[in-house]
């Protein structure tokens, strides 16, 4: 059974994932900010399989920590098999034009924290010779767009990063996952009212992570249809988007 880190373990997407593993009999170390949220996970988990379920409390925007934290999940497994980072926000668009402070925030936690933990996973991993580096990024991060385009930078600048870990590991025989995922019904969209046909379950996107994860992809587009809605968004000429709401 595998040894596995889970960063950002209270989001919803998290949740689902690892309530797959737990029932697979992984073992799982659970970082994240709320003490009594993952104290609740951990019970889940155990009842669900997880033979081993720790948890780490910790502000991911606290960099100083990140070392410490990885080091901590390995003492506490004895060795990694791979790690799931899935923390992030999703910003107010508009407070981002006008706030420089908000905009930073964004990167700080988007994309920095994600290079700043990545950085010593990537040397572990590496140093192993084995291991899978799994990472929620969004669709949002293939192009840009009026309604999102802070958030969606962040994004892109993380799809790009991950891109080039994803060569540099590849010889290690590392994997590196990118995880895109459309709408999804999270406490995050929950301001999105009314919810459409394009929305997902994160239950069905946890399925989907962990598929890729055991089929070794390196990009994933969750749901699926995603791939095929950027296929056509990437293509659309510029002309036209600059005349759409999008």
């Amino acid at each position: 059974m595998r040894k596995m880190l889970i960063i950002g373990a209270t989001s919803d997407i998290a949740q689902a994932t690892v309530r797959l593993w737990a029932k697979a009999g992984d073992s799982l170390v659970l970082v994240a900010r709320n003490p009594e949220k993952l104290n609740i996970l951990q019970a889940d988990l155990k009842a669900r399989g997880a033979p081993v379920v720790e948890t780490i409390t910790a502000d991911l925007n606290d960099f100083d920590r990140h070392e410490a934290i990885i080091q901590t999940a390995i003492t506490k497994l004895g060795e990694l098999d791979g790690v799931l980072v899935a923390h992030g926000i999703l910003p107010d668009q508009k407070q981002c034009e006008n706030d420089y402070s908000a905009c930073e925030a964004v990167f700080r936690t988007n994309f920095l924290s994600v290079v700043s933990l990545l950085t010593p996973l990537a040397n572990y991993f590496e140093a192993k010779r084995q291991g899978v580096i799994a990472v929620i990024s969004s669709v949002a991060g293939d192009r840009g767009r009026r309604v999102n385009y802070i958030y969606g930078a962040s994004k892109g600048g993380l799809n790009t990063y991950l891109e080039g870990l994803r060569y540099r590991l590849a010889p290690a025989g590392v994997t590196v996952l990118t995880i895109k995922p459309g709408f999804v019904d999270t406490a995050m969209t929950a301001h999105r009212k009314p919810k459409g046909f394009l929305f997902a379950a994160p239950e069905t996107v946890a399925k989907d992570i962990d598929r890729a994860i055991r089929t070794k992809k390196g990009t994933l587009y969750t749901p699926w249809f995603w791939w095929w809605i950027l296929l056509v968004v990437r293509h659309t000429p510029e002309f036209i988007l600059k005349k759409i709401n999008v």
